[in-house]
């Protein structure tokens, strides 16, 4: 190497270093955008199928399920409590409108107070798990009557929507 050139490298305070700096931004940028969205697409995914097994385990009782598999879509047999995210699935299933987080609390309250008992503020858990369950694509989330979040069930959206285009499910509606 000849000692006598030098790198032509722009100094760190030069128009050229922050164009390189805000290249490199937006790459990343653009980058983690992606990701983001394939992890949500991903975890979708995940929810589906979660979904299609344990609607199998019902129909066909918990015997077709081995214990690993059981315990990936936390379906583990024995005692246990359910827990306060299934507990706001069955609220959410049940609704026929869309709920509001105060509402899905206060059912959980009535219908299973231990859940909350050890939750130092219940409203923050409650409005996580509907979030969550609207990242997983279970559940949608809209402005209510009074411009609060209100949630519903998305099989129920999509039922309800394809009632109101003029679909018909089938032949008992």
């Amino acid at each position: 190497m000849d000692h006598g050139q030098t790198t032509e490298k722009p100094a760190a305070g030069s128009p050229g270093a922050n164009r390189h700096v805000q290249d490199v931004i937006r790459r990343a940028e653009h980058e983690l955008r992606q990701l983001m969205e394939e992890r949500a697409e991903v975890t979708k995914r995940i929810g589906t199928v979660k979904q299609t097994i344990v609607g199998l385990a019902n129909l066909f009782g918990d015997g077709i399920l081995d214990a690993a598999l059981s315990d990936l879509v936390d379906r583990k047999s024995g005692s246990r409590q359910p827990g306060i995210t299934r507990a706001c699935r069955g609220v959410l299933m049940q609704a026929r409108r869309p709920m509001s987080a105060r509402e899905v609390c206060d059912e959980i309250q009535r219908t299973v107070p231990a859940l909350l008992a050890r939750h130092k503020d219940p409203m923050a858990t409650i409005n996580t798990i509907l979030s969550r369950l609207v990242e997983y694509g279970e559940a949608t989330v809209s402005s209510g009557d009074r411009g609060q979040r209100a949630w519903l069930w998305s099989a129920d959206r999509e039922h309800k929507s394809s009632t109101l285009n003029g679909e018909r499910s089938g032949p008992s509606e």
